[in-house]
């Protein structure tokens, strides 16, 4: 058997909460293995946000093969229906050199859709979506997610209240088709299902030693230039806070600030709030995963005895 035959049953997932070191992990395992990285991070797709979703370093991502990093501008509104598409062309040209796709990241909604399928949604409509984006201007995202639970409950349960894009979609998939985008999601086939798939989850053990990670973060990642870098996009004058690049987590507290809206103490306090918002979220999504191998990356040893794990996946291969 061909060496890239042989890789090309192999897709690799490490995924986990943000803070937990994914990305340091992935590169000390591309450093050892014939692995490239696939990114699974919604806000890294954008060009211009760079500090604020802790990317790597330009001179490493030419260094070690990356993917899906940097491909939009920040007006795009990047999809998981795109997500899948480019994902699945990048395993496939990964196999081809004979090396094996690591995906990386925690945007749950993007992985679930490539691991378990892209249901056949309908496209936008420009009409509802300006009818409930008015609705949601006087009532409320919450009171629309509370009219989501009623429509679709399991929905409703997956997506946080403060999560409009979602919210939006739902409601807008339930009242064009009359189905539940639940349902429709059950029923749509996998990319990965030609694949030997193994999926790893980064969990720590101890929620306040991420918390208090979480928070020595951001507070660097503001000493690095952070504000600046939201300034920039702040002033270029054809963004605003509706587009997804700017919802990301510290963009939009940061973006506050620059409005008026909060003090930059404020809006670093919202920050660090909001990024163990989304990690609790992430830890949620993990749990609910019956498939995920979890590691605690504070263990000792841990990921060396992952690597081994890796090692173990390539002797199989006669790698």
């Amino acid at each position: 058997m061909g060496e890239a035959a042989a890789t090309g049953r192999l897709v690799w997932v490490l995924t986990g909460s943000t803070g937990t070191g994914k990305s340091d992990w992935a590169l000390r395992a591309a450093q050892r293995h014939p692995i490239e990285i696939v990114s699974v991070d919604s806000a890294m797709v954008y060009r211009g946000l760079d500090i604020g979703t802790a990317k790597p370093p330009r001179a490493l991502r030419e260094l070690i093969p990356h993917h899906l990093i940097d491909i939009c501008e920040a007006t795009e509104r990047y999809s998981a229906g795109r997500f899948v598409a480019d994902a699945t062309a990048r395993i496939i040209e990964i196999h081809a050199r004979g090396h094996i796709p690591l995906l990386v990241g925690g945007t749950f909604l993007y992985l679930r859709a490539l691991v378990s399928g892209l249901a056949r949604l309908p496209q936008a409509s420009v009409e509802l979506r300006r009818e409930l984006t008015e609705r949601a201007a006087r009532i409320g995202w919450a009171a629309l997610h509370e009219e989501l639970g009623r429509l679709d409950p399991e929905a409703a349960k997956r997506i946080h209240p403060n999560d409009p894009q979602r919210i939006q979609r739902a409601l807008e998939v339930c009242l064009t088709t009359g189905r539940r985008i639940s349902e429709l999601q059950r029923t749509s086939p996998s990319a990965l299902a030609p694949y030997r798939l193994r999926r790893w989850a980064l969990v720590p053990a101890d929620r306040a030693v991420l918390h208090a990670r979480l928070e020595e973060r951001f507070n660097a990642m503001m000493a690095n230039g952070f504000l600046g870098e939201v300034e920039s996009l702040y002033r270029r004058g054809d963004l605003d806070p509706d587009f997804p690049a700017i919802r990301a987590v510290g963009y939009r507290q940061l973006w506050a600030h620059l409005a008026g809206a909060a003090s930059l103490a404020e809006a670093v306090k919202r920050g660090i709030a909001a990024t163990r918002q989304l990690a609790k979220r992430q830890l949620t999504w993990i749990r609910a995963d019956a498939t995920l191998e979890h590691v605690n990356p504070h263990a000792p040893r841990a990921f060396e005895d992952w690597n081994l794990q890796l090692a173990s996946e390539l002797c199989t291969l006669g790698r």
